[in-house]
Parts: C-alpha cells; structure tokens; sequence
C-alpha cells in the first residue's frame, strides 16, 4: 500500500520530470521556506527527514528565516550541523544587540552605567527609536557562518542555487535578492518591522520580504524545478489573547493577506509541508528543541512520497558538506566607506586589530562591537573577500544621523536621596569625535554634572568636567571633632553635616584597548562642610566660623587647586555584578594652592588605588575579590579630604569610601587600607544573592607607623539581594559589624549618578 501511495502521488509529475540539470537524473527538486521568525527553526527539522529521505535539492528560495535557513543549507551545511549552529546560537542576546561591557570606552561605560532610558531628541521633540534591534550580533554571526562561500556573489554559483525575497519600504516592491554579499542580502530579508532596523542593500531601503511574499513558490519554480517541496511555519490569525505584544499585532496585520494568499500557494506546491505552528511565536527561539523537533513530525507525514521522488533522482552522491566554522582570518587590506565624520584613524582604533596578521573571528566581532558601542553608527555592514593569503575587508558604515539625546535615570540610597536625572547629549559639538552631554538631577538636593570630551582613541584625547554634587547625613560628633577641632560638647552626639562640592577638571586621557587609561589633568575643588545644630561655638576655641545660633555653622569653605593623574584598568563583565574580570583604580592628586578657610593650608598630596578581581567559581556563583588602599603625604594639617569609610554603594565623591557595617562618613583618617570579598549566586537571570565581608585599618599616619600591617581594628560583614533591572540595579542589604555592635540596613534604586 505505502509503494502504491507514493506512485499514485507522483504520477502528475512524470510528465515534467523529463528535464534534468546536466549530469543528474530525474526530476529537478526546488525547496520553498516560509519565513517566521523562530518558528522558522522547524525547517531545520523537515530538512533532516529530506535528507533521511535521500531527496536532492537542486534550488530553494526562502524568506525571513527561511532565507537564512535555506542560505545556511545552500552554502554547504547538512541539517544535523544546522541543527548543531542554531544550538550554540542564543538568539535572544542576539536579536537585543546587548554589547559586552569590554566593548565600550570608559565614558561609554559611564553612560550605559547612569541612564535608564535614551531617546533620540531632534528639533526639541523627542522620538523613539525605529526598533529594538539594530541587527549586528546576528550579521556578525551570518558572515562568519558564510565565510565558506564569502567570494561567492552570484548566488546561482552556490552548491545549491538560492535566493531570497525582501521588500522595498520606500516603494513597496518586491525585492528578488539573488545576487550581492549573501550574509547582507538574508540579512535584509529577515528584518521584521520593529524587531530590527531596516537594512540598506544597493542604495535601497530594506524590510522583510515577508510583507509581500512569505512563501516564494512561484519565484523557485520559475528557477527550473520540476518539483517543489515547501515547508511553510506560518500560523493563521491570531485570536486577542495571543495578541502580546506589538511583533505579534504586526504579523497579524500582515497576515489579513498571506493567510489567503497561502490557500493558492499551497496547492501549487508539489510536497506541502506545514508543522503546527499556532502555540509558538516568533520570539520563541528558548523552545528551539520543540520547534525542531514540530518540523520533523509534519516531514514524516511526508517521508513515503519523498522516498519515492529520491528513487526517481538515482539516489544522487551525498553533495559536498561545509567543513566547520573558521577560527580565524587575516585583514591584509581595510577599505572604510560612509564615515565621513570619523577619520580613518578613529574607525581602525576601535576596531583594535592590525592589518596582515592573524585574528579570531571572536577578535573581528569585538572590533565591531567597540564600533557600535559609540552609537556614531545606526549601522555596520563589511564583506569579507579574498585577497592573497587573506581577505580584504570593506567596511560600509551608515552614519547615525540623530547626533542629539535625551535621556532619564532616577536613583534612591540613604546618602543622596531620591534622584531624578535628566541628559541632554550632544554629539560632534564642536568636532567630529567629541561629545558634550549636561545632567541635571532634581530631588532631595539639586546636582549637576556638566562634561565635553574629545574621542582619539589610543591618541590623547582632551576633556572638561564640572560636576556640582550636594548632600546632608547624620553623623557622630565625634568625626567633627577629631577632623576639625572643635571643642567637646557632650550633649551633642549626632549632628547633620550638610557636604557641598563643586569639582572643576581640565584633563589629557589615553586609551588602550578600550579596557585601559591613563589620564592627566588639573583641578579646582570648592568644598564646604557646615551644619545648622551647633547652638554656639567659641570662636577662640575653634577654627569654624562662629555665627548665630541656629544659623549656619562652616567647617570647610575653601577653594584647592591640584594637578592629578590616574591609571584605570577595567575588564569587569557588570559594574555591579561582577562575575569575571580584574580592576584597577589608581589616582593621585598633588593640592599646591588653596582659598585656606581655616588658615592651615601647606601643600599635600593624596594617593589611593583600588584593585580587584570577579571569578567565577561553579555554575552561577561567583566570587569578587578586591582590596584598596589610600595615604596622604606632607604635613600640613588640612584635614578636608581625609578618608572617610562607611555605607554601602558606589559613592564617586571625594575621599568617601564604602564599608559594610558603619554607616557613612563613620571612619575618619588620612590613610587607611581595606579588603573586601563577596560571593555573589545568581540564582535566577538579573536576581543575585550576595554573601560581603570587609575589613580595614583606618587612622592618621597609618603606613608610617606600620599600623597598616597589623589585625584589622574594623570589620563588617553583609547579607544581600540585588536585582539587575532595566532601570539599574536594585540593591537591599543587612549589615553589621561585630565592633561596633550595631545592625545597618542599605536600600538604593537604580543607578547611581
């Protein structure tokens, strides 16, 4: 019955199945791939049971994930290493082009590290962006598994002829791609309306061709097949409960005509191939075992009338398989097209690669992530060919037309407060490789940070900061005292000390790899420290002010100037969450004049230098280790910008340092050391439980007298839950300290500017 079934099936082709390809028998097979998104991954599945079968394809033509399904298969791939690709392949890093931290310049990192939202802001009018995806990560990983066939432009020269179908946004033409660089053309069929950027290819603007044709069958016919196989992943209308999200409301919007489109389509297919699609999405790339597995079960249905039309082929040789993934290549020459604002020199250090030597496909990927991460680019597209022992490489760069950006962030902890930050951020203010951006934070205290730098990457770059930053804390008279003065008081415990500092730079900065930097530069520092609890003060007696009683009482209110250098190396994977990376802040300021409120002023200098390492230890635990220290040199008396331990977070401000199990601005001295160590679980994606404990010395003096090798004076230890959120991190913690005996609990919201 099976043999009687398949000959009745194939009965209407014999009369077409008289022309063959030169040196092959039988009937010539095209294959039709729907696209779908990750439903598209059934192709995979139904091109296992084909090949099972020992059917030869001779053509396919593909849209969306069918193009880069049938691509994949046309360059050389079996089903089983598609199947293999797609499994190391996670789609949905992808698809959100999340950069790695290490791709990103120092005030890369401070930008992606204070703002929660950016928006593109042109003429005063906010907009948003065009989608959620640029497409990079995906092309970086299509050129790499094209590079077989990179010299290939004639798509009919594949081991399998292919093409694939797009659409023209502007005049709504059906685009036929068949020609070209074949990582850019799939690229182009697959960019769905607000996942990902419309795509440029030949001075046209690109969407997915699933908007006119999402199942080519007539285009594949129209190649010389006799017969034609499609697989179509495509789902009827959805009802409103399966309506989610806008992806979702689109397809639907597109499928009012391809659903009726397909009644005909289908019947002009020879072997119709269609797995039930309705339970997924296409965003489901996590259920890729099932989608498979989906697309094999509907082949099956299939697989007696495959096994017929194999045996009418002449069981044809198994065709040449693609060899593996390529490790590595070599740039001998770079052409550069499109950066008309960037010189050659800041497009080829980004890239950090040299021309003619060898470098890692995972090298060339970074390169072009450092040159995403400026955002100076709305898109990156290169080819790869031959040249000699190795490849040219034509970079063509689409200038992100928007060089204006307003963005958002709020942040509450228990020293500033709540928090609300708006950016403006200008690109090439004055020049090509510069950015201006202003904050304005508006809460419990008003701040603001003002910045203009110029990129030269590895050469020196120049910038200027102001930075104005204000706050008011409870704290232990005592600090008071031993730091300025003062005369005892024992019905005074606690004061509020209101901190005002205004922070003026001037600096030259050198950059290396993205990862390392050394900068120079000279300061003005305002700095006030005053409160409004001291009922009275014998001016004889003190060196604050004296005012009237309930009016405002200075302990600080001098200007200092000081020329300064530091040194920072940072390869950790999250500021805040490290897992993996080492750390490096070194900073030393040499104070040479001041406005001298106390009259006390001798020149001084300060040195600190912070270093660590994040390392993972078994599945999501791991563990951060870091250690610091910092001293003061001279002798003059100036106790201002002392070291100041306590609190919790990433306090940027002066010579404040963090110390678990002492609130802030507790631990007074002009040197101390420090360790600290925490095991961090990540027990579910972005929700960490963190386990702290740290430990220092801290007094005057600390390294001349040796007191810095001894027993720690001071301990803390900590219990924690953070949440890496698309806002910035939320962070509780509990700690205590065996000391001082007491229980402080920290709490901050996003992140911290």
């Amino acid at each position: 019955m099976r043999n009687l079934f398949c000959l009745l099936l194939l009965i209407p082709f014999l009369g077409r199945a008289q022309d063959t390809l030169p040196g092959q028998a039988g009937p010539r097979v095209g294959l039709v791939l729907s696209g779908g998104g990750a439903k598209g991954m059934a192709h995979i599945g139904a091109l296992r049971v084909i090949e099972e079968a020992g059917v030869r394809i001779d053509y396919i033509g593909g849209t969306s994930m069918g193009a880069i399904v049938g691509a994949l298969y046309a360059s050389g791939y079996s089903a089983r290493q598609l199947d293999s690709l797609f499994a190391a392949t996670d789609f949905s890093q992808l698809i959100q082009d999340n950069l790695p931290r290490s791709a990103k310049s120092f005030h890369e990192k401070e930008d992606s590290e204070r703002y929660a939202l950016t928006l593109p802001f042109n003429k005063f009018r906010v907009s948003f962006p065009a989608a959620l995806s640029g497409g990079q990560n995906i092309y970086n990983e299509l050129v790499r598994a094209l590079y077989h066939v990179r010299d290939v432009s004639d798509f009919n020269q594949l081991p399998i002829p292919f093409f694939c179908i797009a659409t023209d946004v502007e005049t709504g033409e059906e685009i036929r791609l068949d020609q070209g660089y074949l990582p850019e053309a799939i690229m182009a069929s697959g960019t769905f309306p607000s996942l990902f950027e419309p795509a440029e290819v030949n001075g046209r603007i690109l969407i997915d061709g699933g908007v006119l044709n999402n199942y080519p069958v007539d285009e594949v016919r129209a190649m010389g097949a006799d017969l034609v196989i499609g697989v179509d992943v495509q789902h009827g209308l959805r009802d409103r409960e399966s309506l989610t999200s806008a992806t979702e409301v689109l397809l639907q919007i597109n499928n009012y005509r391809t659903v009726g489109q397909m009644k005909e389509k289908s019947l002009r297919t020879d072997l119709y191939i269609r797995p039930e699609m309705d339970q997924y999405s296409v965003i489901d790339f996590a259920l890729r075992d099932s989608i498979i597995a989906e697309g094999v079960r509907a082949a099956e249905n299939q697989r007696p009338a495959m096994e017929a039309l194999a045996a009418r082929q002449g069981n044809p040789p198994p065709r040449p398989l693609h060899p593996g993934l390529a490790d590595s290549l070599q740039v001998n020459r770079l052409v550069i097209k499109g950066a008309n604002n960037y010189s050659r020199g800041y497009v080829k250090g980004k890239l950090r690669f040299d021309l003619s030597e060898k470098i890692s496909f995972s090298d060339l990927n970074e390169g072009i992530s450092n040159l995403a991460a400026t955002g100076n680019f709305q898109a990156i597209r290169y080819e790869l060919l031959s040249s000699g022992e190795g490849e040219d490489m034509v970079l063509k760069l689409n200038q992100n037309p928007v060089r204006t950006f307003l963005r958002i962030g709020v942040h509450y902890d228990d020293l500033f407060k709540s928090g609300a930050l708006i950016n403006l951020t200008r690109k090439r203010f004055l020049l090509d490789d510069d950015v201006a951006s202003f904050d304005l934070i508006l809460g419990d205290k008003v701040r603001y940070n003002a910045e203009y730098y110029v990129d030269r990457g590895s050469y020196w770059s120049f910038g200027v900061n102001s930075r104005y930053n204000e706050f008011d804390h409870e704290i232990n008279y005592r600090v008071i005292q031993s730091n300025f003065q003062t005369r005892e008081n024992p019905n005074i415990n606690n004061i509020t000390l209101d901190v005002v500092d205004l922070t003026n730079q001037v600096y030259l900065q050198t950059v290396l790899r993205e990862e390392f930097a050394f900068g120079i530069g000279i300061e003005h520092k305002l700095l006030k420290y005053s409160t409004t609890n001291l009922n009275e003060l014998d001016p004889a007696e003190s060196a604050a002010e004296f005012v009237p009683p309930a009016e405002r009482t200075f302990f600080e209110k001098s200007h200092y100037f000081s020329t300064y250098g530091s040194l920072m190396l940072d390869t950790y994977d999250n500021r805040y969450f490290p897992s993996r990376g080492l750390y490096f802040d070194g900073d030393f300021h040499l104070y040479l004049f001041s406005s001298d409120f106390n009259d006390n002023f001798r020149e001084f200098a300060v040195g600190k230098a912070r270093m660590g390492g994040a390392f993972p230890l078994w599945g999501n635990l791991s563990l951060n280790l870091e250690t610091e220290g910092g001293f003061k040199l001279g002798t003059s008396p100036v106790t201002s910008l002392d070291f100041v331990l306590g609190g919790y977070g990433s306090i940027t401000l002066n010579n404040f340092i963090p110390f678990l199990g002492y609130d802030f601005l507790s631990l007074p001295g002009n040197s101390y050391v420090k360790s600290y160590a925490r095991l961090d679980w990540q027990f579910s994606p972005k929700h960490h439980l963190m386990l702290s404990a740290n430990a220092a010395n801290v007094e005057d003096d600390l390294f001349r007298t040796g007191e810095w090798f001894t027993a720690p004076n001071f301990t803390g230890y900590g219990l924690g839950y953070g949440w890496d959120s698309f806002f910035g991190p939320v962070q509780v913690l509990y700690s205590w300290s065996p000391e001082a005996r007491n229980n402080v609990v920290f709490f901050s919201i996003g992140y911290w500017f």
